[in-house]
């Protein structure tokens, strides 16, 4: 018991013990702001690859599409409804089920 007094006696332990208090509560960079800045990370970290992936796809289409006309059509057919002078189009919608 005599030593552990002796501890919070002793000046550096004591300075020692408010630094880190200081650091891990009342800092601007305390421990709860260092896990949200994390997570933050890693969820950006997650949009980025998300956007990769997604340039990557449209690349890859745009190479498809100013390389191969009959793409280009099915594109076109598909994507903005276009048609050809005498021919009809008709849009099937599927309703969503509930």
């Amino acid at each position: 018991m005599k030593r552990l007094i002796d501890l919070f006696k002793n000046k550096y332990f004591l300075v020692s013990l408010a630094f880190v208090v200081w650091m891990v509560f009342f800092d601007k960079n305390d421990l709860l702001s260092q896990y949200q800045y994390h997570q933050e990370v890693s969820k950006l970290k997650q949009e980025r690859d998300f956007y990769k992936l997604q340039t990557a796809k449209v690349s890859q289409d745009l190479d498809e599409l100013t390389s191969n006309p009959e793409k280009l059509e099915k594109f076109a057919r598909e994507k903005y409804l276009m048609r050809k002078d005498n021919e009809d189009v008709f849009v099937i919608v599927k309703e969503k089920a509930q």
